[in-house]
């Protein structure tokens, strides 16, 4: 499967921002690239040859590989962050909204793990300006979690002493699904988001978890 097709659903992952068209084939297989050799150890003859186009294209449409990696993060970031708020938006308990936050945000880094592995692990690739950017990014998704597990202690829902750091914890769960999902493997990424919102939910001590299939009802990863 390539970047172009994994999504959560089997659908084409669009790159609808990304125009014109040989523009957005350079942008797709700079994921491909960074995502298999790293972004360090990838050319702008290795994107250009991949996207079918020659290396003097690339710079048509983007002055340097950095600033493809920084589009692609923008772009990442930007979905990662609309996720959240939208599950954190949503009518519900906390318990409720935590627990679509989470199973949204781990299915988006299993089916779109190639641009979520790049997203979330080559940042520090990033020159000063672009790297502030992205972590101001950052921050606005961790507040969006953070909100989430405040609203639930402050109703009783969880009991948690510590929600900053229960907050990076639930993040850094959720992103490392991008490291280790396997398409071929026997979990599906609605399958390991729902596991993870169940996790979640006992990591938070939820008093009511909705009705969930346990963990022993999962296949073994």
């Amino acid at each position: 499967m390539t970047t172009a097709e994994e999504t959560s659903g089997g659908e084409i992952e669009p790159w609808d921002e990304v125009t014109p068209d040989a523009a957005r084939r350079l942008l797709v297989a700079a994921v491909e690239a960074f995502a298999e050799r790293g972004y360090h150890a990838t050319t702008t003859r290795d994107i250009a040859g991949r996207a079918g186009m020659s290396p003097a294209a690339l710079y048509i449409h983007y002055k340097t590989k950095e600033e493809l990696l920084h589009r692609i993060s923008r772009i990442g970031h930007d979905r990662a962050l609309d996720i959240l708020r939208t599950a954190a938006a949503g009518e519900g308990s906390a318990t409720e909204r935590l627990a679509d936050a989470v199973g949204s945000f781990v299915r988006w880094h299993a089916g779109r793990r190639t641009t979520a592995r790049v997203v979330q692990y080559e940042l520090d690739a990033l020159g000063p300006d672009a790297r502030a950017e992205i972590l101001g990014l950052r921050r606005k998704v961790d507040a969006e979690v953070r909100g989430i597990i405040e609203d639930g202690v402050a109703s009783g829902e969880f009991a948690v002493p510590d929600v900053r750091g229960t907050t990076l914890a639930v993040l850094s769960l959720c992103i490392d699904v991008a490291r280790w999902f396997n398409v071929g493997g026997p979990r599906t990424p609605d399958e390991v988001g729902e596991l993870y919102a169940d996790l979640v939910l006992r990591m938070v001590g939820a008093a009511n978890q909705p009705r969930r299939r346990s963990a022993d009802d999962l296949p073994q990863r």
